[in-house]
């Protein structure tokens, strides 16, 4: 039996149409949580939230199993409708339209869909008769307001809209009795004020009707303190001039009604993805108030494609027509649109001839809003300048909606009509390659797939690019893909992407947004074209332009607004590597080489600069580097702490690795390639990101002075060395001792002699790596306190691993003096680690997890993810050996955690130990 559910009123379940029993006002309670999300999983926590509020008893979850499985046994009888159990939650089964509610949304939106009048009045009177008082009649429950006004909403929409079809079948006077009370119950609603106007002025009322505009616009003062809409005073001045245009044709009258407008272009070809942008615009397809959709973007993102495709998509719900106009806000020519000029095109579409249209543009604006009443059309306004050239051309009344795109962001549109912002982006890698799959013809996909990878990468998810590829593609059907994709790999990107027409030349394309920008922001575009990427933040656009940060955020804005950058974070700034490569174009060309150079100078420092003020608040104890007074217009960021700086340098790093690469290629700047790569060594070390600063290393190595080599090559070979390569360590070590020695540097040799003694340390070979430390700490004695303590601690480790406790005791608590002396963390966190180690070989077990647990402390302050697994692998151990397996065990999965997300070597001892302890418990 068919069971239905009704909610437009009391709520009511029926089983063959006979009315059943649900249970207590609790359970009924339930049913309701699940209807409102019917055949959608309900999680347990919501069900509980909406059933109890903010007062749930202590049972609560089994009660709501009680709840369901007694409403399952009142559904009994419908077997496509019952309650069941997912994942989380409970989902209630029910069969297409048996809610009431959701038969009244499927019959008006058949009415609005449907081009017959009579047939559309018919499906709303059938709609509105479902309605049997207010929704959900007698519940007072919190969550259930949203639920209810929402529905009320759609219930006055669809009584507006059914007005509208009875006033133009001619059924003015049936109605008068009905808007007169639905008026006296809403009188600030103004679009029903103007259907009882129309009414009372078409059934012989005029004075009826104006005294009616006296009262709502009396109302509306007081209350809200406005005037009537245009709409409506238009209709006022209309009923004054005893307008002919408010009339209804007489039965047999020969004027011929023009046909509906059906303006929009051919669908684009090939579209893709885009599905949550679709989705949020088939969310106002169904008004029930004016809607505007402000569609905005980069040029060449396919803001046009996707609201042309959407128009032709949803066509049918605007059976009134679809109107569509290019306002050329940003065209080749440079010329916008007049809005007097769209709006008499609009009038034209829509049966208005010339003699007809008025002479002011207000005049046609609200000629054309009095033609748009009470109508269904669709209105595409692509290619809009700003909120000024639009303004005329958005309808007054309910039943329409407009959809605007903008290079620009419309936010006074949000501010005066309401409008929905829809912020369109790049296409994502997989809609991406999907794009140029389906525009390249045959097979040439499927021949070279790691080239359409590349070319996807490179278009940088811009359709506008993928386009003109697939259409090269097309026209050199020979030229291998990879023969583009070089092109695009080549140091000017753009050239690839020319076409000859000022339409779909991308150059061209982005020249439209670029000279529409004020001089001041134009030029800070420019300038951008010259950062490395792959964003910055105000301080470095500020550095850039030479100008003060507040200046720069007022242009920041301006380019976000055109769309020329993007705040992707809060505070950070991006465009994507074609805007750059065009921007960094420009620099060149317009900025001339004086101007090129100094905002380089001055970028450059501001990273330099900050960079290292980061790396000396992680670590005091580093010695500084001797850095050049930063160019006038350099702006710092203001950093205070180590947290600080550990947030701005994991905001920043990529630029920073990307900006040594930059000063390899950058003539003047080779000095600083050093400076930055050294602020990142702890930093990224701490993480275990190894790899990704051994390319940033080596660059500098390349194009640094010969006094800094020996630092360098001893910090790449610790990086190979964190990578278990320990032949490549030891050559690197090797070089910086004898670069060092050549240089006449003895704490640049000792520091390489450190270096090749941990490289022997990984192989096991101890007395060797005891006679480097050896040789260190004789190179540092007297020269450097802090080095000369990490000698300390290297000798006395490995006296620890010889088994010469004694030894070891003396020099490590020697190092740890020295390091609590100078206040260094992480020579504290060492040596610590050593004690330890030196405590377990003596059998002081507590001391030594004392000792463990202080460098284990300073480890996970420093982030330093290493050490910090180094330290609790070795706690573990002497937690095993004293007894506490369930401690060393938590310790050890900790320990390899950390180990196998570093992709460190030494997972697999870690993990063999926690084996060996897992077996114990069996």
């Amino acid at each position: 039996m068919r069971v239905e559910f009704r909610v437009l009123g009391d709520v009511e379940v029926l089983v063959g149409g006979r009315r059943v029993d649900v249970g207590h006002a609790r359970q009924r309670d339930v049913l309701l949580a699940l209807l409102v999300d019917a055949n959608h999983v309900v999680p347990v926590d919501r069900l509980v939230e909406r059933v109890w509020a903010d007062r749930p008893p202590q049972g609560a979850r089994g009660a709501l199993y009680n709840y369901v499985s007694r409403l399952r046994r009142v559904l009994a009888d419908g077997p496509d409708n019952t309650v069941v159990r997912r994942s989380g939650g409970y989902l209630l089964a029910v069969e297409a339209l048996a809610v009431d509610l959701d038969l009244f949304d499927d019959l008006t939106a058949r009415a609005r869909a449907t081009g017959d009048a009579e047939v559309a009045a018919g499906l709303f009177t059938q709609a509105l008769a479902l309605w049997r008082g207010e929704a959900f009649a007698g519940l007072d429950l919190p969550w259930l307001e949203g639920v209810r006004s929402a529905a009320t909403d759609r219930r006055i929409a669809a009584e507006l809209d059914r007005n509208d079809l009875e006033l133009r079948r001619g059924r003015h006077r049936d109605l008068v009795p009905e808007l007169s009370a639905r008026a006296a119950a809403r009188p600030l609603d103004e679009r029903l004020a103007g259907q009882l106007m129309l009414a009372l002025y078409r059934s012989g009322r005029q004075a009826d009707a104006l005294e009616h505009y006296r009262r709502t616009r009396s109302q509306l003062a007081e209350e809200l303190g406005i005037d009537p809409g245009p709409a409506l005073r238009d209709l006022h001045r209309q009923i004054l001039a005893a307008s002919p245009a408010l009339g209804l044709a007489a039965p047999g009258q020969t004027r011929r009604a023009a046909p509906p407008p059906r303006q929009l272009p051919a669908p684009p070809r090939s579209f893709t993805g885009r599905q949550d942008q679709l989705a949020q615009l088939d969310a106002v397809a169904r008004p029930a108030e004016v809607d505007v959709v402000a569609i905005s973007g980069a040029a060449g993102v396919g803001k046009t494609a996707l609201a042309v495709h959407w128009a032709h998509r949803v066509a049918a719900a605007f059976p009134d027509g679809q109107l569509y106009v290019n306002l050329r806000g940003f065209d080749p020519g440079g010329d916008a649109m007049d809005p007097a000029a769209a709006v008499r095109g609009f009038l034209h579409a829509l049966g208005v001839s010339d003699d007809r249209v008025p002479l002011s543009l207000d005049a046609q604006a609200a000629l054309y809003r009095s033609l748009l009443a009470g109508k269904r059309v669709l209105i595409v306004l692509d290619n809009a300048r700003d909120s000024e050239q639009i303004r005329p051309l958005l309808p007054g009344t309910p039943g329409c909606v407009a959809v605007v795109t903008s290079r620009t962001q419309l936010a006074g549109l949000s501010v005066t009509h309401r409008a929905r912002s829809l912020l369109l982006g790049l296409l994502s890698p997989a809609d991406a390659r999907d794009l140029l799959v389906r525009r390249l013809a045959g097979d040439r996909a499927a021949r070279e797939p790691a080239v359409v990878t590349r070319i996807v990468d490179r278009c940088a998810g811009l359709p506008l690019a993928l386009v003109i590829v697939a259409a090269r593609a097309a026209y050199q059907p020979h030229l291998p893909l990879a023969a583009l994709a070089a092109e695009l790999d080549d140091a000017q990107p753009l050239d690839a992407l020319q076409t000859g027409d000022p339409v779909t030349d991308i150059r061209a394309v982005f020249s439209w947004s670029y000279r529409a920008l004020p001089p001041e922001s134009a030029r800070l575009f420019r300038l951008l074209g010259l950062h490395p990427g792959p964003d910055l933040a105000l301080p470095a656009a500020a550095s850039i332009a030479g100008l003060p940060p507040t200046r720069t955020r007022t242009l920041l804005a301006e380019l976000v607004r055109t769309h020329l950058i993007h705040e992707h974070a809060a505070g950070r700034f991006a465009f994507h590597d074609l805007l750059r490569a065009y921007a960094g174009e420009l620099a060149n060309e317009a900025d001339g080489e004086p101007e090129a150079v100094a905002a380089t100078g001055r970028m450059f420092a501001h990273y330099v600069h900050t960079a290292h003020r980061a790396a000396r608040l992680l670590n005091a104890g580093r010695d500084p580097l001797a850095l050049p007074v930063p160019p006038a217009g350099t702006v710092r960021t203001e950093l205070h702490d180590s947290g600080e700086a550990t947030e701005w340098l994991a905001a920043e790093y990529p630029v920073l690795l990307a900006a040594v690469q930059r000063t390899v290629t950058t003539p003047g700047h080779h000095a600083d390639a050093w400076p930055l790569a050294w602020s990142l060594v702890e930093f990224l070390d701490f993480r275990g990101r190894w790899p990704e600063l051994l390319p940033a290393l080596s660059a500098a190595a390349r194009v640094s002075d010969r006094t800094l080599l020996p630092q360098i090559e001893t910090t790449i070979g610790r990086f190979h060395l964190r990578l278990d390569r320990l032949s490549v360590a030891g050559e690197h070590a090797r070089r910086a001792a004898e670069l060092a020695a050549r240089n006449g540097d003895p704490i640049e040799r000792a520091r390489a002699e450190l270096q090749y003694g941990n490289i022997l340390e990984r192989q096991g070979l101890y007395r060797e790596a005891l006679e480097h430390a050896r040789i260190a700490l004789g190179l540092h004695q007297g020269t450097d306190s802090r080095m000369e303590a990490h000698a300390l601690n290297a000798v006395g480790w490995y006296h620890a691993h010889l088994g010469e406790f004694d030894a070891a005791l003396a020099h490590c608590e020697h190092a740890n003096t020295v390091f609590v002396t100078i206040d260094d963390a992480p020579g504290q966190a060492s040596t610590s680690d050593s004690l330890g180690f030196i405590h377990r070989g003596r059998g002081d077990r507590t001391r030594a997890v004392e000792c463990y647990r202080t460098a284990l402390a300073i480890y996970r302050r420093l982030s330093d993810r290493l050490y910090q697994a180094y330290t609790q692998a070795n706690l573990a151990e002497a937690q095993a050996e004293d007894g506490d397996l369930d401690a060393a065990r938590a310790g050890l999965r900790e320990a390899l955690a950390i180990l196998s997300d570093l992709g460190h070597a030494d997972a697999g001892r870690v993990a063999a130990k926690l084996r060996e302890l897992e077996s114990q418990r069996a």
